[in-house]
């Protein structure tokens, strides 16, 4: 059985369409009243589904009544800290699939989506293997992927220089002084 042509006179939707729910209109609509909102409180009202995520009505928030984690957050505690930085990973095997010579730079990266923004700095990682000569350009590079890196004969130039790590700070990382030594040698 051969199907009809389609023409102006037998044009339809692919899937029948479904009338608005019309709400307020009297009881014998099924919606009538309450507009299916139930009686009285907070959602019945206008307005009242704008709540921001975790309000709770009031009541001291669940985020606020439980404990914290331990640990640091001020600012030189950096992965969590208020000034967390963080950085778009790109492994080593990617690399692979570039042409040897090329110059790898993070807009070239974005443009084979191996990275999704140019704003975030891009880290170069070690996992996986490379064969090709490459000059890499990226923020920053971990000490595994510049080792495969500079075995290939490739080479790594640095868009921000590495910050220089501070001296631990606390009494247990004070070293005693010479003098002090000494002088407990002496005794």
């Amino acid at each position: 059985m051969a199907e009809k042509q389609l023409n102006l006179s037998n044009l339809r939707p692919a899937q029948a369409r479904k009338d608005r729910k019309r709400v307020g209109r009297g009881l014998g609509s099924g919606k009538g009243r309450y507009s299916g909102r139930g009686l009285k409180g907070q959602k019945s009202r206008a307005g009242s589904h704008k709540m921001r995520a975790g309000f709770e009505g009031g009541q001291m928030p669940s985020y606020m009544r439980m404990g914290k984690q331990r640990g640091s957050t001020s600012k030189d505690a950096m992965p969590i800290g208020p000034f967390r930085t963080s950085t778009q990973p790109v492994n080593v095997a990617a690399l692979e699939a570039f042409d040897a010579g090329t110059e790898v730079t993070p807009e070239l990266l974005k443009e084979r989506r191996l990275i999704r923004s140019l704003r975030r700095d891009v880290k170069i990682l070690g996992n996986g293997e490379l064969s090709t000569k490459l000059t890499v350009v990226a923020h920053a590079v971990s000490a595994s992927a510049r080792e495969k890196i500079e075995a290939a004969g490739g080479s790594i130039q640095l868009l921000r220089e590495p910050r220089a790590s501070r001296p631990p700070r606390g009494r247990s990382a004070r070293k005693p002084s010479e003098e002090q030594t000494d002088d407990a040698s002496a005794n």
